[in-house]
């Protein structure tokens, strides 16, 4: 009853979630779809951990969903044991430099005190459910050697059956514990995505391309 909530009913929920919460807050509390920037209370430490969290991430989400999209090429650029092993050297050390950029992150919002202050609840809870997904990661690559090759013929298939409508729970109970953890707290991401600062993944700026300039005026008070 548990892998049928887990693998076939909660993956809905949370898109459910994100999809209705999100166009929610979007169209009927617009102000409130922002990343809430910190930089002006402290900016070089952020730099540095943003900077080593989110290209590392991005590169990695991309590689995931390339390998859903297109299974089979993903097969075919891993049909040779060098492109294999580049692969999968260049993954780990992507997850190792975005592990620290996280770090950097959780140091400096729990060492800054304004930014203590102003730092709720979910923050911690989205930031504790990163620092999850990203260390389950790194263990899958080291203690389950050549994922990115499995991946193609268990979580990939597990995924279209969703879309499918017609989950296939069994692809997914018979993984180790970690893989599944993994894979459950990705989709509590999802679920998290409209109530936190995540949003802002999904608000490209495109109007600013066409909107009138505007223009800021400090007034100093002798």
């Amino acid at each position: 009853m548990m892998s049928t909530f887990l693998y076939a009913i909660f993956p809905y929920l949370a898109l459910a979630l994100a999809v209705g919460v999100g166009l929610y807050r979007y169209f009927f509390d617009r102000f409130s779809w922002s990343s809430q920037s910190s930089q002006l209370l402290e900016s070089r430490v952020l730099y540095w951990g943003s900077v080593s969290w989110h290209y590392p991430i991005v590169i990695i989400l991309l590689a995931h969903l390339l390998a859903f999209l297109f299974p089979t090429g993903w097969g075919v650029l891993l049909g040779r044991p060098l492109r294999l092993y580049l692969l999968e050297a260049t993954g780990l050390a992507l997850a190792l430099c975005a592990l620290a950029g996280l770090g950097l992150l959780m140091l400096r919002r729990a060492m800054h005190s304004q930014l203590a202050a102003v730092s709720t609840p979910l923050d911690w809870i989205v930031l504790f459910c990163l620092l999850l997904q990203t260390a389950t990661g790194i263990l899958i690559a080291f203690t389950l050697r050549w994922g990115s090759v499995w991946y193609l013929h268990t979580a990939a298939p597990w995924l279209w059956s969703l879309l499918r409508l017609n989950p296939e729970v069994q692809l997914m109970t018979v993984l180790p514990l970690v893989v599944q953890v993994h894979a459950v707290n990705a989709f509590v991401l999802v679920a998290l995505f409209p109530f936190s600062r995540l949003v802002h993944l999904v608000s490209i700026p495109i109007t600013y391309l066409w909107r009138p300039p505007q223009v800021t005026i400090w007034q100093r008070r002798s």
